[in-house]
């Protein structure tokens, strides 16, 4: 027998109403899927819960209207696009949900995502990340979740104080997740089914969650778009970065404690200037990053995977053929672009890394032809994400079923200002989410049907994953066979999807097999 797991208010206004453990919540109908935004998975960040974890919500009475987003988490501006109607606050701690209207047999999969954004940028709120049509199409319900950034999410401040927690981004995602186990099941979702996936630092996010003990069990798939995963910092490097965040707000360590009260604006304008400073200064590293704790993260993530102790769950892993070029286009300092900047960052990643001879250094080097623009993109593309992927994926692939790509497809026009399959282009055809013809610039040279052709396949074999475990478009598309580190059978994805066997072998050779990472 089907099954409504959520109520309507009226036949006059067909709001959707769903009952949380804190209280009921009320959204708005999107065609044929229920929508609700902004609903509080932890209570507001602001005064004594600022560097905190997170707290419970406060419970409510009678319905609460949850059809507007929530509060952006405190970021100062970057290159990416945030709506300004939105409002910036600490009250940041929400999940939108996505939910098919009709009645269902069973509870359905679920999909929860982690914006990126360097981890200091961005926001659940933005359109491209819009649930709609993956929920509809998939018959899936769809989680997207807000978390503190930067100075407030991923900024390390614990070595000035026991009033400072470190990777609380990270604690954020995991009270999402705990919320989802409590109370998807009030929205038709299952919580024995749940798969998280996410983006450049999202993914990155992921990857660290997949080799967290404080994550186990609160998802069941894992899905990591271009992920940064040997981003993670030591406490040694954090404390350093601490004290220049404190030196940027004129304060010594013994008026930390001054942070927990200080206006919001002034710490992001601080923030926002380090954040900057860092990757210039030092190439190819952040200011705010995951670190190593002891507790949510005992160590490197890139560590726990090689010694297989990431959960066991399956995942798919990969990158853009381009990463780099939007970078370049945005003339962001997050990552190195220009020949100097790379070789800088060589320099820096061998001073960390003994066994990275000058000789290697040298034979790295002369590989990608780094003195070159084009050597030098490429290059960053695979310290950043190709290779992390990787080694992610050969540690993974030993004990669960792993699943490889490399998203190629790109529109003429963004050929055209060799942008290519740059960083986060996969996004819109995740989601399907393209602009209207009149005014998406990717399609102004045209491209539109072979784009809709990829977004299909791309939706329907993440759909599956969620749904089934494995990652099949069952649409007569390309087989895509599962990864292990003697093959490295990767599906390269573009107009016409293809199997290849290591399709990047000779850099992967290069690199060899041990984990480099930005500590």
């Amino acid at each position: 027998m089907s099954t409504q797991f959520f109520d309507t208010l009226s036949a006059r206004d067909g709001a959707p109403v769903a009952k949380t453990g804190y209280g009921d919540v009320s959204g708005f109908m999107d065609g044929s899927v229920a929508v609700w935004r902004g609903i509080p998975y932890a209570a507001s960040t602001a005064g004594p819960h600022r560097f905190r974890l997170p707290q419970a919500p406060q419970s409510w009475t009678g319905v609460r209207e949850c059809t507007a987003f929530g509060d952006v988490a405190p970021q100062s501006a970057g290159f990416v696009p945030v709506d300004g109607s939105l409002r910036m606050g600490e009250d940041c701690l929400w999940v939108n949900v996505w939910a098919p209207a009709t009645p269902a047999d069973d509870h359905r999969p679920v999909m929860v995502w982690l914006h990126g954004g360097a981890f200091c940028l961005g926001t659940a709120a933005q359109a491209i990340y819009d649930g709609r049509r993956l929920a509809e199409t998939g018959d899936v319900i769809v989680v997207g979740v807000n978390y503190r950034l930067g100075a407030l999410g991923f900024l390390d401040l614990s070595s000035l104080g026991d009033e400072f927690t470190p990777n609380l981004g990270l604690h954020d995602q995991i009270a999402a997740l705990r919320w989802v186990r409590d109370n998807i099941a009030a929205f038709g979702g299952d919580p024995g089914n749940v798969t998280i996936f996410g983006e450049s630092s999202g993914a990155g996010c992921v990857t660290a969650l997949l080799t967290s003990p404080l994550s186990a069990g609160l998802f069941h798939r894992a899905i990591a778009q271009s992920p940064p995963a040997t981003t993670v910092f030591g406490t040694e490097r954090s404390a350093v970065v601490a004290k220049r965040f404190l030196e940027l707000l004129e304060l010594n360590a013994d008026r930390a404690v001054e942070l927990l009260t200080m206006p919001i604006e002034r710490m992001i304008l601080a923030a926002g200037t380090l954040l900057d400073e860092v990757p210039t200064r030092e190439p190819g590293r952040l200011a705010a990053a995951p670190v190593v704790d002891g507790n949510l993260l005992p160590a490197y993530p890139s560590e726990r995977f090689q010694q297989g102790r990431s959960h066991r769950v399956p995942l798919i892993i990969g990158t853009n053929k381009d990463e780099a070029s939007l970078f370049r286009l945005f003339r962001s300092p997050i990552m190195p672009v220009t020949p100097d900047a790379v070789n800088a960052m060589l320099r820096g990643v061998a001073a960390e890394h003994p066994g990275l001879s000058p000789e290697r250094l040298a034979e790295i080097a002369s590989a990608y032809e780094a003195s070159t623009p084009r050597g030098a993109l490429t290059m960053s593309t695979d310290a950043a994400f190709r290779m992390p992927a990787h080694w992610v994926a050969d540690a993974h692939s030993a004990h669960s079923p792993t699943w490889m790509y490399r998203f190629d497809h790109a529109t003429p026009m963004l050929k055209a200002a060799r942008v290519g399959a740059g960083h986060a282009t996969e996004l819109p055809y995740i989601f399907g989410n393209f602009g209207s013809f009149d005014y998406d610039p990717t399609f102004w040279l045209g491209g539109r049907k072979a784009a809709q052709d990829v977004s299909g396949r791309m939706m329907r074999r993440w759909l599956a994953f969620a749904s089934y475990g494995v990652p099949a478009a069952i649409d007569g598309s390309k087989h895509w066979p599962p990864y292990s580190a003697a093959t490295r059978r990767t599906l390269v994805i573009d107009a016409v999807d293809r199997v290849v066997d290591d399709p990047d072998r000779d850099r992967n050779t290069i690199w060899g097999d041990d984990v480099v990472g930005f500590y």
